[in-house]
């Protein structure tokens, strides 16, 4: 999808206030939902995916199960809201051996497992809203001992209110951030 376009600096791939945030992605819902809501805790519009069953309430991308997003940014960050509940994410990656392999992160594990395809780890989120950052290049070499190519695939499961989602060329200071790319909390009346 991206593979033949020029990477650095940030590729978003969700925007939680553009006009179709879902644009490049599909969604499977049951029992569940995937709408734009408004949070109050950022008076901003929001991705919100909710869903009795996390395997069954997701959104994917790309859209089209058959295509790649073929993008060779090395860091991934979510800015992703803890709702309280269970709530997970996979990156499929592939690497310098041509292997596909899946970086799956959720809040109810507690344990790192590494099998030859997929590594699932613990994912320790704060209260409100959080900035996941992964160095995918970090993660492919610690858990397969491999180079990181290409990132393939980006699915977001139940339960969460996303803002945005994207790769950088490196990780970037709140200073550094464009305007758009941060979560501005309002300002508390005393």
């Amino acid at each position: 999808m991206f593979k033949n376009t020029f990477q650095s600096g940030f590729l978003s791939i969700l925007y939680s206030l553009g006009s179709k945030p879902l644009q490049i992605w599909d969604k499977e819902v049951e029992d569940g939902h995937v709408k734009r809501c408004h949070d109050d805790e950022i008076q901003s519009n929001v991705l919100e995916v909710v869903g009795s069953n996390i395997q069954s309430t997701y959104i994917t991308c790309p859209a089209d199960l058959s295509a790649t997003l073929g993008i060779k940014l090395p860091f991934l960050v979510l800015v992703v809201k803890n709702m309280k509940k269970y709530f997970s994410f996979e990156i499929q990656i592939l690497d310098d051996k041509n292997v596909r392999r899946r970086f799956r992160a959720s809040n109810f594990q507690s344990v790192t497992r590494v099998k030859p395809y997929i590594c699932t780890m613990p994912l320790k989120m704060d209260e409100g809203w959080n900035q996941i950052q992964l160095n995918l290049p970090d993660l492919t070499r610690r858990a397969y001992g491999t180079n990181y190519a290409e990132t393939l695939r980006v699915q977001v499961h139940a339960n969460c209110r996303l803002r945005r989602i994207y790769f950088a060329d490196r990780l970037y200071s709140d200073e550094e951030l464009p305007p758009e790319f941060k979560l501005y909390l309002p300002v508390q009346k005393a």
